[in-house]
């Protein structure tokens, strides 16, 4: 079978705020430029809905580009045609600080707003089943070990890969390497599963880290671009899908679709906060510390993420799914970025 892929771009200027082509070129701008993250945006979109309502600055146009393509707009440079933040599902890489550099991109505050979770379900009323972290690996490596030695993936259904799991295809729609969920999905899945094979383990360098990072492209695995919402639609829609996603997605769709229990753990809001659930990851926001003087309304909706009202474990983004900071780490965050309105 060929690589299935499914992309589904997503751009909100929420409450009717926009920005044209012309007026991203202008030399000075009024409104907040957001990128990155199809994560973060359902939280950063919420945040500039209710900033937007004070009525002190414009609404922020908030764009989900995923996290790699929101850095790579990000890091382009500094001034009124260029984002002024970038939403992040995992933390920002030393090539992507270093592609920042290079364009004069120098000063940059990274704001953690929470915790999530990555998601394995299926359709709320198919059997729920359990899986291992190595048994992830067995199903969506492109190569795995068998009789001692690294082969191309031969297993075709879950069943192939442990008894007493389904006897149904593997079908998993998942994240594409645009997303920072793949990227975590790599390191809190592909990464940890490498090290409990004997045969990779003892690969060399180079040679593991592509073993152990490469997801199958037969079919079993189909890459989904920007929008998870298109993944609880299949999911809805085929009792035998699996999707790979955040706990956001479960936590708004429970009516339609169920988390599976990995490594004994279920991804549930209180496994998620305490660590208990291994898949769990910090989610970010990276403010370019230039336009924080530069585009106006920067440092206010930056305290209007960080405010209890917001991220407080009462807050509203925590009813969007956001599993919250614990209180010392919320005042830390902002503590650090009371330098932006300097």
């Amino acid at each position: 079978m060929k690589t299935k892929s499914i992309a589904m771009g997503v751009v909100v200027a929420v409450v009717g705020a926009a920005v044209s082509a012309g007026a991203a070129n202008a030399q000075s701008r009024d409104q907040i430029r957001i990128v990155g993250s199809s994560t973060v945006f359902p939280f950063s979109t919420v945040v500039a809905e209710n900033f937007g309502k004070l009525g002190k600055f414009k609404t922020p146009v908030v764009e989900s580009t995923g996290t790699g393509g929101g850095f790579k707009i990000f890091c382009s440079g500094v001034g009124p045609q260029y984002p002024d933040i970038s939403n992040a599902s995992r933390a920002v890489k030393d090539s992507e600080r270093e592609s920042c550099a290079k364009n004069g991109v120098t000063d940059i505050t990274e704001v953690t707003i929470g915790y999530d979770g990555i998601s394995v379900a299926v359709n709320a009323k198919t059997k729920a089943f359990k899986l291992t972290i190595p048994q992830l690996f067995l199903a969506l490596a492109a190569e795995v070990p068998v009789g001692g030695k690294i082969v191309k993936n031969p297993n075709t259904k879950w069943s192939d890969v442990a008894p007493g799991l389904p006897k149904t295809d593997i079908e998993v729609y998942g994240p594409s390497p645009v997303h920072g969920t793949r990227d975590a999905f790599n390191e809190l899945v592909m990464d940890v599963a490498c090290v409990t094979f004997p045969e990779i383990k003892a690969l060399p360098g180079d040679q593991k880290k592509k073993v152990c990072n490469t997801i199958r492209d037969d079919g079993a695995w189909i890459d989904v671009a920007e929008d998870y919402a298109l993944i609880v639609g299949k999911l809805n829609a085929s009792p035998e899908a699996v999707g790979v996603f955040t706990f956001f997605y479960i936590d708004q769709n429970k009516d339609k679709i169920q988390g599976l229990t990995i490594g004994e753990v279920k991804p549930t809001f209180d496994n998620i906060a305490s660590g208990k659930y291994p898949l769990a990851r910090p989610l970010f926001f990276y403010v370019k510390n230039a336009h924080a003087k530069l585009i106006p309304g920067i440092t206010e909706y930056v305290k209007e993420f960080l405010s209890d009202k917001a991220a407080g474990p009462d807050g509203y983004l925590v009813a969007k799914g956001l599993i919250p900071l614990p209180a010392d780490m919320l005042k830390a965050q902002r503590a650090q970025t009371m330098a932006l309105a300097k």
